[in-house]
């Protein structure tokens, strides 16, 4: 019967593991990469080749990360336990992104925030709601997910976010949701519930200072189309 091999005892020159030490995380595939958090192959495979199967079969490592527990485990060579520790690998890197934004001005960073948003909204196949609150000097103080909705879209309530905003103090507020249809493109839904955050919180003298849509992997500010 074959035996699943470990890295250790692979060829010198498919040991990611070691390539990532010599060269750095950057220099290696995806395939690679992902060898290196699934460690064994199954029979007749190594990590590495179940990698590369994986990722064929999924399409992408975004499609494989973003899989739910049911998609994932139901591929061979996976189970619940590898499904919690890529999980696990991938909060792990939507928090350093979190915590980048919480150590200086979040506006000093529109990269950050984007590519956090994005890692956090852009795979979910029901639209979610939610604020990021900001100190004086625009600091992230929080993160919430405030409202979930269907593939149609999600009920926001104004009040709500005045409410949460004053309970943490803020200063300031970034709105962002996501449109599970891939599209970021704002509708006049958007635009409309912009303007009812943007005069409610200012009823507080809290400045709303971005609301973000976030689609496939790209994002667009309502700030910058002066809708804000």
């Amino acid at each position: 019967m074959l035996t699943r091999m470990a890295i250790k005892d692979w060829p010198i020159d498919e040991r990611p593991r070691e390539k990532l030490l010599d060269k750095g995380a950057a220099a290696l595939s995806d395939a690679e990469l992902l060898a290196i958090l699934l460690k064994t192959g199954i029979p007749g495979q190594s990590a590495l080749d179940l990698s590369r199967a994986l990722l064929k079969d999924f399409r992408s490592l975004r499609k494989l990360l973003a899989a739910d527990r049911l998609q994932f485990c139901a591929r061979k060579g996976l189970g619940p336990a590898r499904f919690a520790e890529l999980q696990a690998a991938v909060e792990i890197s939507r928090r350093q992104l979190c915590e980048s934004m919480r150590a200086g001005p979040l506006l000093a960073s529109p990269k950050a925030t984007n590519a956090y948003l994005t890692a956090r909204l852009r795979d979910l196949e029901h639209e979610v709601f939610c604020c990021l609150y900001l100190d004086k000097r625009h600091r992230l103080i929080q993160f919430e997910e405030l409202f979930r909705g269907t593939i149609d879209g999600a009920s926001v309530h104004p009040r709500e976010i005045v409410k949460q905003a004053l309970q943490r103090n803020a200063a300031a507020v970034i709105v962002a949701h996501n449109h599970p249809s891939g599209i970021a493109e704002p509708s006049q839904a958007d635009e409309l519930i912009t303007q009812r955050i943007k005069e409610a919180l200012a009823l507080v003298d809290i400045r709303l200072l971005d609301h973000i849509i976030v689609g496939d992997g790209h994002s667009v500010s309502l700030a910058e189309r002066g809708c804000v």
